[in-house]
């Protein structure tokens, strides 16, 4: 309630959680420019281009939220991520799912195999376990669709496993 006119104020909306992507871009993009020292000067040309670019979008960003803050109609609560407090186990899951989907891609499972595991997990998980049939074929066409634009078509060096293995003695 404010106190000057007796009036109810409304709820201010919960935005923190809105701006963890933005600072993990800010995060990721300052690395990256630590990265990209040493590669040749055109790819440093266009990796600044398009982070300078990430980055000025973000300074606007976290401006207006500054603005937004002052003016009082946004908190930096987590609100929205956090809630509905039920939907917390599945985020956990789905958190752990895809830590174990970077682990077991790198520990020898490559790339199809680990990401139809993933997909046909993730969408179960979601879906709470209805139609599991759509969901493999959708993950299988995902997974081998994956392999065929990234591996075989841009061949892309992502880590090899059993599948890759297979397809690589076949052809």
């Amino acid at each position: 309630m404010d106190e000057h006119s007796g009036r109810q104020r409304p709820e201010r909306k919960s935005i923190g959680g809105d701006l963890i992507i933005p600072v993990a871009a800010l995060a990721l993009t300052v690395y990256y420019f630590t990265t990209i020292i040493d590669v040749p000067w055109t790819a440093q040309v266009s990796a600044f281009f398009i982070g300078t670019i990430l980055i000025l979008l973000i300074i606007a960003l976290f401006i207006r939220t500054a603005f937004a803050l002052r003016r009082g109609e946004v908190s930096l609560r987590l609100g929205r991520i956090i809630e509905p407090v039920s939907f917390i186990p599945k985020r956990i899951v789905l958190l752990v799912l895809t830590l174990s989907y970077i682990l077991f891609i790198l520990w020898g499972a490559g790339f199809t195999l680990t990401t139809f595991a993933f997909l046909a997990l993730a969408m179960l998980l979601l879906s709470e376990g209805r139609k599991k049939r759509l969901i493999l074929v959708l993950s299988t066409v995902l997974a081998i669709g994956g392999w065929l634009l990234f591996i075989v078509a841009f061949e892309t060096r992502f880590p090899a496993g059993p599948f890759e293995w297979l397809m690589k003695g076949m052809f």
